[in-house]
């Protein structure tokens, strides 16, 4: 009889809300439900900011966000040319003022469209861009596509990954 889905001791992988909230690095096989899954070629043959909006979803590693809203990097990200970064808009759970951020960030880029396309991605085998992908979903988005390789698919492929700045900025 299981009496536990999670080992005396081990963290869980799950939060109750279904968001992935540890070892973000792992092989995810299946979108979350209504998100369809965007192979890197057919990602490619979009315009980020006109086909699609681009959301880059990647942590801020050892960076934070400031008090106001501007970001503190630890080291450097590239991503994809015209892409939006939202450092972790992707984490299980989301760190005051994030996820309000992450939601009036795509508001605005999507002009209010809920319809509109998005792609969302982080790198391969990352649950922050499936996490991000869910949460659009749950905000009412319904043309979310998650590009599940990620920055390593898209440089797989030979396409050029580009330094990014966050939404917001960066704090010199």
């Amino acid at each position: 009889m299981l009496l536990c889905a999670v080992p005396v001791g081990a963290e869980p992988l799950f939060g109750p809300d279904g968001y992935r909230i540890a070892h973000y690095r792992a092989p995810v096989s299946q979108p979350p439900d209504g998100v369809g899954r965007i192979a890197p070629a057919a990602a490619a043959q979009l315009r980020p900011g006109r086909d699609a909006v681009f959301l880059d979803v990647v942590a801020a590693e050892g960076g934070h966000r400031e008090a106001d809203g501007r970001w503190r990097l630890a080291q450097p990200h590239d991503g994809i040319a015209g892409a939006h970064w939202f450092p972790d808009t992707g984490r299980g759970v989301l760190a005051p003022g994030v996820g309000k951020w992450f939601e009036s960030g795509v508001w605005r880029l999507t002009g209010g469209r809920r319809d509109r396309m998005l792609v969302v991605f982080c790198r391969s085998d990352c649950w922050m861009s499936w996490n991000a992908a869910r949460r659009l979903g749950g905000m009412g988005y319904r043309n979310v596509w998650w590009l599940a390789e990620g920055t390593d698919g898209w440089r797989e492929l030979g396409r050029p990954l580009v330094p990014a700045v966050p939404e917001g900025g960066i704090v010199p």
